[in-house]
């Protein structure tokens, strides 16, 4: 027993050594490897040492402690696959020119929220329940089934990022990455929006609020009106106006929303496809030249809404106007958080504290295949057996030259190994 127990840490210390240190402990073995057990029993090199069939059933019923189970999921989005679609988003804006329509597909999807209510979905907000076509129909909404077109083939590529999420992100990607990018060599448009994601979605469409929730452009009494519909939400006066500023962005569409005009000197021609009236000359640059136009009210082609004149008249909306017009960054930081809180509006998070996509790691390049990584302790493999590892790196598609995107398959390789020594060891 003395001998079989030395032999025994002797294997075992071999298998730590060969193993980086951030899977040397007990949960690294339930690790899944990107190659899969039944394909490394095939392999050449380990066909001499796998284990015997009764052992290798041991090591799938996790009597050991290995197991190849899939880790679990949450319930909303993956953030690796959400940092995806942000960079497919990014291509979306820079062909299509897409980036009003995408401000309001959040905005839309989370201007739903009740706070008097305090059930989830019966609350309404940022839950991606405006891919149902019931919800797509609510006057408000009018062409913003267009802007679903455009990201449903990103959601059927990222299939566990949820539509409330990727609303969201195509709406603060919309704001931040200035349109003409590719040619002025920068992403910075608008302000960075500190969003947080995680959201889950609704099921069905019987989960979709009910038509009547969103602002009007043209009513009544404007001022009364957005406070009714934004207090409703549980923003402020300041928090309105800096929404507003969004309208510094895109064009109104007469037969869409029956505003503006069909076409002026700079909508004619696009980008995108032409015509309706913005709000702004440079209706694709996030700045603050939206309170500077209705405040100077000169150009007959730029629009303005009874919602957006009442900006400059009311004494509390007036207030925060004539900051943002004379103050560029005021305005961008005030726009940032109204942003994140809007877009915040009725959700359920799972992780329910929401996470950055800030704090993901960007993915660093694959490690390449060096054979001497694998001598234990301080024998140096003999070159036979580099040989036979490196065909064995070279059978699975690399190369010294083409690193593969995990190594860490030879390493579990080797676990398995030590593995069959151990169980034979036992048995004997």
């Amino acid at each position: 027993m003395a001998s079989l127990s030395a032999a025994t840490a002797t294997a075992a210390a071999a298998a730590t050594r060969l193993l980086p240190s951030a899977y040397t402990s007990a949960a690294s073995l339930s690790y899944r490897p990107s190659v899969s057990l039944g394909s490394l029993r095939s392999s050449p090199l380990l066909s001499r040492i796998f284990l015997p069939q009764n052992s290798a059933r041991r090591l799938s019923t996790g009597r050991i402690g290995y197991s190849t189970a899939s880790p679990p999921k949450c319930a909303a989005s993956d953030p690796e696959q959400l940092k995806s679609a942000r960079e497919d988003i990014k291509e979306l804006l820079k062909t299509k020119f897409c980036h009003p329509i995408m401000v309001r597909l959040g905005w839309h999807d989370a201007g739903t929220y009740n706070k008097n209510i305090e059930e989830w979905p019966q609350r309404g907000g940022a839950n991606g329940s405006l891919r149902f076509e019931i919800e797509l129909k609510h006057g408000a909404n009018a062409g913003l089934v267009n802007a679903l077109k455009l990201l449903q083939p990103i959601r059927d590529k990222y299939s566990n990022v949820t539509y409330a999420d990727l609303f969201q992100l195509a709406s603060a990607t919309a704001i931040e990455v200035d349109p003409f990018f590719w040619t002025s060599g920068s992403e910075a448009g608008g302000p960075k929006i500190p969003m947080k994601y995680g959201r889950v979605d609704v099921s069905g469409p019987e989960q979709c609020p009910e038509e009547g929730r969103l602002p009007d452009a043209g009513p009544p009494s404007p001022a009364s009106h957005l406070r009714d519909v934004f207090y409703r939400m549980g923003l402020n006066d300041k928090e309105i106006v800096a929404l507003s500023g969004a309208h510094t962005l895109g064009r109104s569409r007469p037969d869409r929303s029956g505003w503006g005009k069909p076409e002026t000197k700079y909508t004619k021609d696009g980008p995108g496809a032409p015509g309706g009236q913005s709000w702004t000359a440079q209706w694709l640059k996030f700045d603050n030249s939206y309170f500077k136009d209705i405040k100077e009210r000169r150009d007959e082609d730029l629009l303005v809404l009874p919602t957006d004149a009442v900006l400059f008249e009311d004494p509390s909306f007036k207030e925060y106007s004539e900051k943002y017009a004379a103050d560029q960054d005021a305005f961008f930081k005030d726009y940032a958080e109204a942003h994140a809180k809007l877009s915040n509006l009725g959700a359920k998070f799972d992780p329910a504290e929401g996470f950055s996509l800030d704090d993901i790691p960007s993915k660093g390049q694959p490690e390449k295949f060096v054979a001497a990584k694998y001598s234990t302790g301080k024998r140096e493999l003999s070159d036979a057996m580099k040989q036979k590892i490196r065909a064995e790196y070279e059978g699975f598609g690399g190369s010294p030259d083409k690193p593969l995107q995990s190594n860490y398959f030879l390493n579990i390789m080797i676990v398995v190994a030590v593995l069959a020594l151990l169980s034979s060891l036992i048995v004997n």
